[in-house]
């Protein structure tokens, strides 16, 4: 039976800027052809056991011809597989989309169009520049900065002149001397405004300003790289008024953040919302136990009242113990047995099973919740911790000093550490391309150390939850920042606080 091959449209970069469809559809694929210019933290979207094929092109390097990716995207349609060619900006503007699809209609292979958010129009709008505006101009024309395979422009550059609209050339940076020449000789003002902008949407965006006559020079001066696109018109005077993505207060921060793969990141949301660039890569997978003998006695312990307090050290830990509960009961098991939770997201991951807990700590770490409860118990209670099978020893060595409590430590879930498949993460930090990395638990700081094996971790800032976090961390060798409570919001201050301090040394 043959597959199917949906075009899709990456965005610019900003996996904000990706569509609601195209991350639907990516979330689906069994088999991704994506280019460079596709941003990490979309990349980051691509399902754990997806096939995964790089078609990059960047400066004149290519990894496949057009016509090897056509050809791949017809195979693997026949295949029976669902494809996603997943593009930088849209499928179709500038992105030969059209002629990938020449093949899959030859043979007949289904296929949809996903469009993306262009560059063209995005990274000016991340920078002040908004293309359009009555006052300065009626039109707005994407031209391609690509010559033919002669070295010579299909650009009437005469036609655009007179258009007197804002022009943006995309994949234009080594042709840059030839378009100002060409746009000068056809006699445009010299002194019109013109901007070259770099990397656009991600934290590492920058923009050139100068003119017509001087692009070309100011460009050579500040060393102006690729990908970048260039725009010229009045418009580009409005940057310095417009300009907004620069004053969030993480703009132009780049922040790795580790997290359980089944877990969504409220944390990266918040992150973003700030203005930083968030790489969110899955450090550790948590997975049931094999053998549930023991964790199935204990539940059928807790059905006929044999515990008296139920304690939970983590979101996954909560629900790999429910989902267990359930299978061979219902909630009345829990009888008359008090929750705890080690802290705020372990609470959330109770109330959606309709149970809130008697107990947090104030300070959400093992050893304050051990010591804490075992003065909250009755003196002969009886205590069971569902939990990894490598646990913290502090929280039960805490709850040994109370009076005569039986604890049951029963190991619910094994910590696994994995790795992105498509994502250079040794590369991003020996590069200087991340600069913190954000940790949850110690768990993740180990499933990151796996990750990426034999890096120098003196080169990464780690921001961490806590003190036990933290010292995994320094245990390593990372600088590290530790958060004033043991909550995201809190772990975001102290973030914004080490981006202001690194940027006052350097």
């Amino acid at each position: 039976m043959a597959g199917k091959v949906w075009l899709v449209g990456a965005g610019p970069g900003d996996v904000g800027l990706m569509t609601l469809k195209g991350r639907e559809v990516l979330s689906q694929a069994e088999v991704v052809v994506y280019d460079a210019l596709v941003g990490d933290g979309v990349l980051g979207l691509i399902p754990e056991n997806a096939k995964l094929i790089f078609a990059g092109k960047r400066s004149g390097n290519h990894f496949l011809r057009q016509e090897e990716t056509n050809r791949v995207l017809l195979e693997e349609a026949l295949a029976g597989k669902r494809v996603v060619r997943l593009k930088g900006g849209d499928p179709f503007v500038f992105g030969r989309g059209g002629e990938e699809l020449e093949l899959l209609v030859e043979h007949g292979v289904p296929f949809e169009i996903v469009p993306g958010v262009t560059s063209a129009f995005a990274v000016p709008a991340y920078n002040g520049i908004p293309v359009t505006h009555r006052d300065f101009c009626s039109s707005v024309h994407i031209i391609t900065g690509h010559r033919r395979a002669d070295h010579s422009y299909d650009i009437d550059f005469d036609a655009l002149v007179h258009t007197r609209g804002t022009l943006i050339f995309l994949m234009g940076i080594a042709a840059l001397p030839d378009l100002m020449n060409g746009l000068l000789a056809a006699g445009m003002d010299p002194e019109l405004p013109a901007a070259v902008l770099e990397r656009g949407t991600t934290s590492k965006q920058r923009r050139v300003s100068a003119t017509v006559g001087t692009l070309e020079r100011v460009c050579s001066e500040t060393m102006i790289q690729t990908p970048a696109i260039i725009v010229v018109g009045k418009v580009c005077g409005l940057a310095d008024t417009f300009g907004w993505a620069e004053k969030r207060p993480l703009a132009g921060v780049r922040v790795l953040v580790t997290r359980p793969r089944e877990l969504v990141s409220t944390l990266a949301d918040m992150l973003r919302e700030k203005g930083a660039e968030v790489l969110e890569l899955p450090a550790i997978r948590t997975v049931p136990v094999k053998d549930m003998t023991n964790v199935d006695a204990a539940i059928e312990r807790l059905s006929g009242g044999g515990y008296d307090w139920l304690v939970f050290t983590s979101p996954s830990g909560v629900s790999i113990f429910f989902d267990r509960l359930l299978a061979l009961h219902d909630l009345r098991a829990l009888g008359g047995v008090k929750l705890a939770a080690i802290g705020q997201g372990t609470q959330k991951a109770l109330l959606k099973y309709g149970l809130r807990a008697d107990f947090l700590p104030s300070v959400y770490d093992g050893e304050t919740l051990g010591r804490e409860l075992r003065e909250a118990c009755a003196p002969g209670s009886r205590v069971l911790i569902p939990r990894a099978a490598i646990g913290n020893r502090e929280l039960i060595e805490e709850l040994e000093k109370g009076q005569n409590l039986t604890i049951t430590d029963v190991a619910t879930y094994d910590t696994e550490y994995t790795t992105s498949n498509v994502i250079d993460e040794r590369g991003e930090i020996e590069q200087g391309e991340i600069d913190f990395a954000v940790f949850t638990s110690a768990s993740t700081v180990r499933g990151f150390a796996a990750a990426v094996k034999d890096v120098d971790f003196t080169k990464v800032n780690a921001v961490c939850i806590g003190r036990q976090t933290a010292a995994e961390a320094q245990k390593r060798g990372m600088r590290t920042w530790i958060s004033e409570k043991a909550t995201l919001e809190s772990l975001v201050r102290r973030l914004e606080e080490a981006a202001r301090e690194l940027k006052d040394e350097r």
